[in-house]
């Protein structure tokens, strides 16, 4: 099977949309200390961590949501992944449009407004990994979500239960048991449905404290999920909402 294909259902690029992708990279450079990496002879900067791109600081268009994180899956084929999602109830939000030596992506959004990335490289490549690992979906309507994108990807979903708040679990095939992604209602109807990437860090705790000292708002404060790990989520100073987690899970 070739890298690519390997790939396919996961998420596999990780981009910060904001007005000020400067002062977005400036933050996460000092508390994750990233690299910066330029694209070609454009102006787009990306995340570069043990010799591997894993996402990027993009501008947002006009009309675009506040800062956001849009996380992308990679797909054999975009424009029939796009019209799977739009039959499904979905929308287009941007393309399908094709970038020279990198491939060819859309942007959707699901029927309950998160918007989500789908990507199909030009040629071969290996899926970077080690960074972000995993992303989470939390939504107003967790059961439609889920008929939604067992659709447009193909996944199957695992209820985790009672025990764990009826969190659910997006998976590509059985024999993967840790899954590609979460699935979570909102606690509460007025928080819009977001996709939210999860960032794996040695120690939970420094890093939300390096994060307040650097202008971030800590949205769910440190807090251990039985086997599975300690994590926080964080929003950034221009707003833009993302986890960090030590230990599992991993894609």
């Amino acid at each position: 099977m070739s890298t690519v294909a390997q790939a396919v259902g996961r998420f596999v690029w990780h981009e910060q949309v904001s007005s000020d992708p400067k002062q977005a990279q400036d933050f996460y450079t000092r508390l994750f200390g990233w690299g910066a990496e330029t694209f070609g002879e454009s102006d787009y900067t990306m995340i570069s961590s043990g010799g591997r791109a894993h996402g990027g600081y993009g501008t947002a268009m006009e009309g675009a949501p506040p800062p956001h994180w849009l996380n992308h899956v990679q797909v054999d084929d975009v424009d029939a992944t796009v019209e799977t999602a739009q039959q499904a109830g979905g929308s287009l939000a941007a393309g399908p449009f094709d970038m020279e030596g990198v491939g060819r992506m859309a942007i959707i959004g699901d029927p309950q407004g998160a918007y989500i990335g789908v990507y199909r490289p030009e040629g071969e490549w290996a899926a970077p990994e080690g960074v972000f690992v995993w992303s989470e979906l939390g939504t107003t309507d967790a059961d439609a979500a889920q008929r939604f994108y067992e659709s447009v990807f193909g996944w199957t979903t695992q209820d985790m239960g009672a025990e764990y708040g009826g969190y659910r679990i997006f998976h590509r095939s059985d024999d993967e048991p840790n899954g590609v992604a979460g699935l979570m209602a909102n606690p509460s109807p007025d928080i819009p449905a977001h996709w939210t990437p999860y960032v794996g860090v040695e120690d939970t705790d420094a890093t939300v404290a390096s994060a307040r000292e650097l202008g971030a708002t800590i949205v769910v404060e440190p807090m251990d999920i039985p086997n599975i790990g300690r994590f926080a989520v964080i929003r950034d100073p221009q707003g833009a909402t993302f986890g960090i987690i030590r230990g599992e899970p991993s894609q």
